[in-house]
């Protein structure tokens, strides 16, 4: 059930990109990305207010929620300069390919928990297939600075990932710990879209885009997330959100008519192949529980 609901989660966070392509033309990708955490996280703020009461958010420990938060803000900043300044398939291998092991590597030094062999197994599938649907028909330029600011959000995640499971472990309702660290990233974001300009929310499309991101790939997306956080380590969640490139992928294909490549579709078998491997043990158990039932 766990690892449903992030692969649910990273179903909604794949909708991003085609959402932006059907918007308005010419947007700025930061100050999308800051409208977006501003509405999401004022949503999620609402939502734990009504399940738990505003006095919850105060309960929430200082520094991990500072770490979520601050990582939620940097992620946005870092992965859209990254991409602006190495192109897309590079920014986004080395964002979303770094994340899972950084997740895995920070984990095992911080928690003592080290990755299971069927973890790092599905990753090298996933990220391989990150990497071919990525280059696939792109041309790779290559910038050192690029790969670093890819470096600094798939650390990013990665942190917000483990401060996010921190507060979970501790008994903090799902609710609570997203409000704690989207609320307060939309604060540390709220000055990036005042800078670049926000006239575009008045337009109607700009305004239609900024609430559906807000809302369904930021608010919903992590609800369901944190859920499935609170059950899985923060190594393999992090793999699981490898399905997100997937679903833009076929999004791509089925919403904008755009063509898949036979690399691109081969990219795109990796990452479920991946992602079978790490659903494999939970279904083993599942059916072991059938037979002692019977």
């Amino acid at each position: 059930m766990a690892r449903s609901q992030v692969l649910l989660a990273s179903l909604f966070f794949g909708t991003t990109g085609t959402a932006q392509a059907l918007g308005p033309i010419g947007l700025s990708p930061a100050g999308v990305g800051a409208a977006r955490i501003l509405i999401g996280g004022g949503l999620l703020v609402i939502v734990a207010m009504a399940a738990q009461g505003l006095q919850t958010l105060a309960r929430l420990p200082r520094w991990p929620v500072v770490i979520a938060a601050g990582a939620v803000a940097t992620y946005q900043l870092a992965f859209f300069a990254a991409v602006a300044e190495t192109g897309v398939a590079v920014g986004t291998i080395v964002a979303l390919g770094s994340a899972p092991a950084l997740a895995g590597g920070i984990e095992w030094a911080v928690e003592r928990r080290a990755p299971e062999r069927s973890w790092a197994m599905a990753t090298a599938l996933a990220c391989a297939g990150v990497a071919m649907l990525a280059m696939a028909g792109a041309d790779a330029s290559i910038s050192l600075s690029g790969v670093l600011l890819a470096l600094v959000a798939g650390a990013s995640f990665a942190s917000y990932t483990l401060a996010a499971k921190r507060m979970l472990g501790e008994g903090h309702a799902p609710e609570t710990v997203m409000a704690g660290a989207f609320g307060f990233g939309a604060v540390l974001l709220a000055p990036v879209l005042a800078i670049i300009g926000a006239g575009w929310l008045a337009e109607p499309g700009g305004a239609a885009l900024a609430i559906f991101l807000g809302v369904v790939p930021t608010a919903a997306a992590y609800l369901i997330f944190a859920r499935g956080l609170r059950r899985l380590s923060a190594a393999e969640t992090a793999t699981l959100t490898l399905a997100e490139p997937l679903t833009a992928a076929l999004l791509g294909v089925l919403v904008l008519s755009e063509r898949m490549s036979a690399p691109a579709a081969f990219g795109a078998a990796l990452i479920l192949g991946g992602l079978l491997v790490l659903a494999a043990p939970e279904v083993r158990r599942a059916r072991g529980q059938d037979l002692i039932a019977a």
